[in-house]
Order: structure tokens, then C-alpha cells, then sequence
């Protein structure tokens, strides 16, 4: 594995987090990001193995680069990456590296708290369209 991979670990019973799954496909010109529901047992598995991101209930990113070399990014430093990954005018974004870390994620975590509120909860995951099925990791 030459370049770097991302798997994105979402809340899949989240509206925000589901339109932002979407978002990405939308706009993912390189198209290799795969998505993983917090809820799925790909996820269950990355959460025994690391437990302290038990305490993540938003957003994960693993990043496989080189041979076996992991980076797990969470919080708003995930998003900032995730911004990264898409490239062009969502690189905007990255200015927020100027604000220190603790601080954006105190935001970050905010909003994470209030998302069911302002963006709703499904009963179930969302179920991918065919065209991308493939990029969902069960």
C-alpha cells in the first residue's frame, strides 16, 4: 500500500453524519475513502482493539500509510484531514490548524452533542447506494 487509505467511522443513525458521508462521495474526485458505521462490526473490532476511542461517538478516521503504519484522527483533526483528502476549495478549511486543537474540539464536541437535536436520528443505518456499496465496510 503505496498511498495513504482512509476509512471514515461515522454515527450511522446520525442525519448530520449521514449527509456528510454523502457530501464526501459526492465530492471525492479520487473516490477511495471507504466508510465504516460506528455501529458496524468493522468498528466494534477497531474499538477493542483501541479503547479509548470508546469515548468518540462523531467521527474516526483510520489512515493506513506505508506497510502497517496506522494514524487514527478524530474530532475536528479528522474533519481537517478529511477536508485534506477532498482537495480543492475545501483545503479552505485547513486554516482552522491555526486554532490549537483542544480549543476546536471544544467546539467540535458542542455541536457533536447537539446534532440529533438539530439534524435528527434514523432508526437504522443508512444503506448505501449500489454505485458505492462497495466503499461501505460492514
Amino acid at each position: 500500500m503505496s498511498e495513504k487509505q482512509y476509512i471514515l467511522l461515522y454515527d450511522g443513525v446520525c442525519g448530520f453524519c449521514n449527509g456528510t458521508v454523502q457530501l464526501i462521495i459526492r465530492h471525492d474526485r479520487h473516490k477511495t475513502i471507504q466508510f465504516a458505521a460506528l455501529q458496524s462490526s468493522y468498528a466494534a473490532s477497531l474499538l477493542e482493539r483501541y479503547p479509548y476511542l470508546k469515548t468518540i461517538d462523531s467521527l474516526i478516521l483510520v489512515e493506513h500509510s506505508g506497510s502497517s503504519q496506522m494514524i487514527i484522527h478524530i474530532r475536528s483533526n479528522g474533519a481537517l484531514v478529511v477536508a485534506q483528502y477532498l482537495g480543492g476549495w475545501w483545503t479552505l478549511f485547513l486554516i482552522a490548524r491555526i486554532i490549537p486543537a483542544p480549543l476546536r474540539d471544544i467546539v467540535y464536541d458542542l455541536f457533536a452533542r447537539y446534532r440529533y437535536r438539530f439534524f435528527g436520528k434514523y432508526d437504522s443505518c443508512f444503506i448505501p447506494p449500489s454505485d458505492v456499496r462497495s466503499r461501505f465496510i460492514d
